[in-house]
């Protein structure tokens, strides 16, 4: 069976849950192309240098700089959107017809799926989070949501189907797709019990879309040169060759690979990150201790990060209030997210087995 797969380019956490999709799927005997552009490029250049990539239509998406809230500013761009979904669903039916997939697998890419051939749509998200005292507009995105969803066969969810899961509401609402599945946490990472000494007493990872991924950077960058210890910042440049810089108390990679990102994570005692999804699938299963910083604006962000820290899993702090100090404070409270959970691809074994048998 040959597969298309295509993840969204907002930042890359898209494209990192979808290696061991893909590895899966290549363990299961199909033939596996890959739609891509932008970072993900030289990242899937790097860990399957095999696989063909079919450049994809981009977003381009740039976030409002005062960090509008994620609903607001997905309503206002919604028609741009519109004609990108459009764009990429003449885009998918033309390389059907032209190169004879037999499954489309979109990560959260609304236009790419083909009425020609089973298409599978993966996301968390099935609730659109709004921000506190406008949840009642909640119920509108994810009949939105839900209408987007009818264009494909089966609706994928990359986490435990027994609430909360990782996700919590986001993924588990009232008013499911027609045909679902959840598959488990997706990480290109696995569960180790390996020790490592803790060299490392902070390490910040950088990801995420401009400009809020540059502020973070600086903003992060200003705090640790003024807190003791020695830290490490992960910029997420995959495509170039691995660079190593030391200023101060802080030494900088450009970029890791994953066994190298891997042994980071182990041998740091704390790890500060955005609260993007992907990142906490990958930090649950490497068991790091973690402050998580969620991008301004984005509801979801915000909403992960708190439950992670009611549930005593995590700590959470507000980008307008990172710095130094508030660091300090935050880090005495860190717990480690339960660990390390499981890598375990069963259930999206199963999936797979499913739809490539029919």
């Amino acid at each position: 069976m040959k597969v298309l797969v295509a993840p969204l380019d907002w930042g890359l956490g898209h494209a990192t849950r979808c290696i061991p999709l893909i590895k899966a799927l290549l363990a299961s005997g199909a033939e596996v192309e890959l739609a891509t552009c932008g970072p993900m490029v030289p990242l899937y250049k790097e860990v399957f240098p095999n696989l063909r990539q079919r450049r994809a239509p981009s977003y381009n998406v740039v976030y409002p700089k005062i960090g509008l809230t994620m609903p607001f500013w997905l309503m206002k761009n919604m028609a741009y959107f519109s004609k990108v979904f459009k764009l990429e669903h003449r885009w998918v039916e033309s390389l059907v017809k032209r190169y004879g997939y037999d499954l489309i697998i979109s990560d959260n890419r609304f236009g790419c799926y083909s009425n020609r051939v089973k298409s599978i749509y993966m996301t968390h998200q099935l609730r659109i989070g709004f921000p506190k005292g406008l949840q009642n507009f909640e119920n509108i995105g994810i009949h939105w949501h839900l209408a987007q969803m009818k264009n494909f066969s089966e609706v994928w969810i990359p986490d435990f189907e027994e609430f909360p899961g990782l996700a919590g509401k986001l993924s588990h609402v009232k008013k499911m797709p027609p045909k679902f599945r959840y598959i488990g946490l997706l990480s290109r990472f696995q569960s180790s019990t390996e020790v490592f000494p803790k060299e490392v007493d902070i390490l910040g990872i950088i990801s995420g879309v401009e400009p809020m991924r540059s502020q973070f950077e600086k903003k992060l960058k200003q705090a640790l040169q003024k807190i003791p210890g020695n830290h490490v910042l992960l910029l997420g440049h995959p495509g170039s060759s691995i660079k190593k810089e030391t200023s101060g108390n802080i030494t900088t990679y450009n970029h890791l690979d994953t066994e190298s990102f891997t042994e980071m994570v182990k041998k740091s005692k704390y790890v500060i990150a955005r609260s993007g999804y992907s990142t906490i699938m990958d930090m649950a299963v490497l068991g790091a201790s973690c402050l998580f910083i969620p991008t301004p604006g984005q509801t979801e962000q915000v909403y992960l990060a708190e439950s992670l820290e009611e549930s005593n899993n995590a700590v959470a702090l507000s980008d307008l209030l990172l710095n130094a100090i508030t660091i300090k404070s935050a880090l005495t409270k860190v717990h480690q997210i339960p660990t390390p959970i499981q890598n375990d691809l069963s259930l999206l074994n199963k999936a797979i087995d499913a739809v490539l048998t029919k």
